[in-house]
C-alpha cells in the first residue's frame, strides 16, 4: 500500500471534475489516510479548464501538486490530458478519458485539436502506466453522458488495486458509498452501474 499518493484531476467545466475530486478525497479518508483537496484553477462555465489536486498520505500539509510530482493523473478530456502531462512524475499512473471538447481556439480555426497519435506518443515518453478509457462510449451505453466522471473513478479504483497502491480494505463498495452520498437518489443506480463498468475497464487494462 502506497503511503502517499498525489492526484491531479483535469477536465473542463461541466464534466463533473469537482464531484470526482470530492469523492476521491473522501475515499482517501475512508481508507485511513489524511486527505486534502484544492481546486487551483477553474471556471464554472462549460468549456473552461478545471484542475483539482487531491493528496492522500500519513500526514498531509498541503494538497498542491507541483510539476513532475503527480503520482496519478485523472484526465477527463484529451486536450486537458496533454496540458497536464508535465505534472506527472516518471512512471506515474495516467487515466485519460477519450472525450474531445474543442475550445474556442479550435472551433474558431485558430489552432488544430491534438490527434490521438500525438496523445499516445507524449504519454509513452513519461510512463508505461497509461489507461485510455472510452468514457463517452460507456456512458452512451448506459444512456446518460453525465456519468463519464464516475466511469473514470471506477477505472481509477481498479488501477490503484492493480498497482498495489491501495490495500484490500479499499473495496469498490467504499467508493460506491462515497458516490451515492453525492448524487440525486434517482441517479444512484445509474451511477453504481457507471462505476462498475469503469472498474471492469480498469481491471481489463494492463
Amino acid at each position: 500500500m502506497k503511503k502517499d499518493i498525489k492526484f491531479l484531476l483535469a477536465g473542463v467545466g461541466g464534466q463533473g471534475t469537482i464531484l470526482a475530486s470530492d469523492v476521491l478525497v473522501n475515499v482517501g479518508l475512508a481508507a485511513g489516510y489524511q486527505a486534502k483537496q484544492a481546486e487551483v484553477h477553474g471556471m464554472s462555465q462549460r468549456g473552461g479548464s478545471v484542475t483539482s489536486h487531491v493528496r492522500w498520505g500519513e500526514t498531509v500539509y498541503s494538497p498542491l501538486v507541483g510539476a513532475g510530482e503527480a503520482d496519478v493523473l485523472l484526465a477527463f478530456e484529451k486536450a486537458e490530458a496533454l496540458r497536464s502531462v508535465n505534472q506527472l512524475r516518471a512512471g506515474a499512473l495516467a487515466l485519460v478519458n477519450l472525450e474531445a471538447i474543442e475550445p474556442v481556439t479550435v472551433t474558431s480555426g485558430g489552432q488544430p485539436y491534438p490527434q490521438e497519435d500525438r496523445l499516445h506518443a507524449v504519454f509513452a515518453q513519461v510512463t508505461p502506466h497509461v489507461v485510455y478509457v472510452d468514457g463517452p462510449g460507456v456512458a452512451a451505453a448506459l444512456g446518460n453522458s453525465k456519468v463519464e466522471n464516475v466511469v473514470l473513478l471506477g477505472a481509477l479504483a481498479a488501477q490503484l488495486e492493480r498497482l498495489g497502491w491501495t490495500g484490500a480494505e479499499l473495496t469498490p463498495q467504499k467508493w460506491l458509498d462515497e458516490i451515492v452520498k453525492r448524487v440525486p437518489a434517482k441517479y444512484i443506480e445509474l451511477n453504481k452501474r457507471a462505476f462498475m463498468e469503469g472498474y471492469r475497464v480498469g481491471r481489463g487494462s494492463v
